[in-house]
């Protein structure tokens, strides 16, 4: 899911999203309720007709921001009370609150509130916000919604393997139509974020949609839908494109750097993007370095569609039963290129 915070992915308008073939986006009941609001994203029609998108949204809860915005909240069992990044206000949100507001924007898909702790968490701290998550979730779901407005739950444990199962047990009671796995990419290594969300994805119902939250790569994901996970989100592809590095079948590349002052090729020579099909290396090195703003515009929409694209050669691969051999295959393929440059 191309991460819209704002309501926008940055640097790309809907219909390149559309033009992409994207099909569902993800952004923040948090921050949308602080700015514009609720009650403006509802008055103009929902948040699909405000931002001018048509197809699916989910929203994060503003669980991530427990963790993001630590300095600025306290957390209780009643809820969240936050003083906004933005002017110092302060907010309280309910689990049940943060519901409504999801319902008010309009969006397609709903995430509870849950409580998000940094890797370096200790047990006691984690088995507490586990079970708060878990008392949160059970609360979300006793408010009125549409029926085709789906509230997945959230899996938290920290990096205790023992507490990734357990918690999934203890949710699976109540019958979520999906489950999301939060507390991962914040601080930890890299092979333990795998190890991790191995762990966790075994305890998950297979019948049901598995959205690991905040990740990754584009090799790691090959890795992640390997273990079984169907969604993912991360803000890697706009980020990195504002900053002048590409993704690529080949690894990453860093366009700002000399070597490429005079390169006529394009980016990526198997990407069929607009970016790849109209403009050189040396072009587009040329805008990171001069700061112009179509730079990172067509870096991030390169980014955009490589992992889009990753994404639909992985689907292919499971129906064509082939998978496994095909994701190895590519994930050493990019693994090389990044080790050559």
């Amino acid at each position: 899911m191309p991460v819209a915070t704002q309501g926008s992915i940055k640097g790309l308008t809907p219909g390149q999203l559309a033009e992409m073939h994207a099909e569902i986006v993800l952004a923040n009941a948090y921050h949308l309720s602080l700015r514009p609001g609720a009650e403006i994203i509802e008055a103009t029609g929902g948040l699909h007709r405000f931002m001018g998108w048509d197809g699916a949204v989910l929203t994060d809860s503003g669980g991530y921001q427990i963790f993001s915005l630590a300095p600025l909240r306290t957390v209780s069992d009643a809820g969240v009370a936050f003083r906004s990044h933005l002017d110092g206000t302060p907010i309280f949100l309910t689990p049940e609150d943060v519901v409504r507001l999801q319902c008010r924007m309009g969006v397609d898909i709903l995430m509870p509130l849950d409580e998000c702790l940094p890797a370096a968490a200790e047990r006691p701290a984690v088995e507490a916000a586990m079970r708060r998550t878990s008392a949160w979730a059970l609360r979300s779901l006793s408010v009125a919604r549409p029926a085709d407005r789906p509230l997945f739950a959230i899996v938290q444990g920290g990096l205790f393997p023992d507490l990734r199962r357990a918690h999934p047990a203890e949710l699976a009671g109540c019958d979520f139509p999906g489950y999301a796995v939060g507390g991962l990419s914040v601080g930890e290594e890299r092979g333990l974020t795998q190890d991790i969300a191995a762990v966790t994805a075994a305890a998950l119902p297979e019948e049901r949609p598995r959205y690991l939250m905040g990740v990754g790569l584009p090799q790691e994901l090959l890795r992640f839908m390997g273990m079984g996970y169907d969604l993912f989100d991360c803000v890697l592809p706009t980020r990195n494109g504002r900053n002048g590095t590409c993704f690529t079948s080949r690894g990453r590349v860093n366009i700002r750097l000399a070597r490429y002052a005079c390169d006529q090729e394009p980016l990526d020579s198997e990407c069929v993007c607009y970016t790849c099909r109209q403009f050189s290396r040396a072009y587009l090195r040329h805008l990171a370095v001069a700061g112009e703003m179509l730079g990172a515009q067509l870096a991030s929409l390169h980014n955009v569609h490589f992992y889009l694209d990753l994404m639909r050669q992985a689907r292919a691969h499971i129906a064509a039963g082939d998978f496994a051999a095909w994701a190895a295959a590519r994930a050493r393929q990019i693994e090389a290129g990044e080790r050559e440059r």
